[in-house]
């Protein structure tokens, strides 16, 4: 849970030039987002999130980016898209997974969790936090989960700072194919999980 003697967060002066950078490649929507409360979130997720994400959530909302990655976002109106579903949906999911299957490495120290906050469409494929106890949610790294099989991706950067990287194709990655080999798109493009799906049913 939240509590008052969360550590200091780590210098996140990077953040601002990494949003930035990515405003620049991939405009976000004409119209902002509609505000989360994330004093709520947090209390409904356990957990204190990362400000890098919070940025990526306040400047885009759901939706998906190169007909890719998709953000999952708190209380979004869509569930494949709302955060604290996917959560509770991957919770289970892993906990039956792991009940034959080794953890990654990254999970082995006690306390350690995974959260996810994106997933790639068409795949399966989740990106999730690595949570380790005692860590400032602003250090959490990026774990991608190839969904239909058992291999686990680790990357030491946020989540912001992945996508970013996946996006220009400087990631060092053997996953996102599509995007690189068969999309090969002139130019980036996100789109709201509104006009994508369509009118929500919630």
């Amino acid at each position: 849970m939240i509590t008052p003697d969360t550590p200091d967060a780590p210098d996140a002066l990077d953040v601002p030039d990494a949003l930035d950078a990515l405003v620049r490649l991939c405009p976000p929507p004409a119209e902002p987002p509609p505000a989360v409360d994330w004093a709520q979130a947090e209390r409904a997720l356990g957990a204190a999130l990362p400000a890098d994400y919070k940025q990526l959530v306040e400047t885009y909302g759901d939706g998906i980016f190169d007909e890719t990655i998709w953000l999952l976002v708190p209380d979004s109106a869509y569930s494949d898209c709302d955060l604290h579903a996917q959560t509770t949906e991957r919770d289970e999911i892993l906990a039956d997974l792991w009940a034959f299957e080794a953890k990654p490495a990254g999970l082995l120290e006690a306390g350690a969790r995974v959260l996810p906050w994106a997933f790639e469409e068409g795949t399966g494929a989740f990106l999730y936090w690595l949570a380790r106890p005692g860590q400032h949610p602003d250090e959490w790294s990026v774990l991608y989960n190839e969904g239909r099989g058992p291999l686990w991706e680790s990357h030491d950067m946020g989540c912001l700072a992945f996508l970013l990287a996946v996006l220009t194709g400087t990631a060092e990655t053997v996953y996102f194919g599509h995007l690189y080999e068969e999309l090969k798109l002139t130019e980036h493009r996100f789109a709201t999980a509104g006009q994508t799906l369509g009118a929500s049913r919630r």
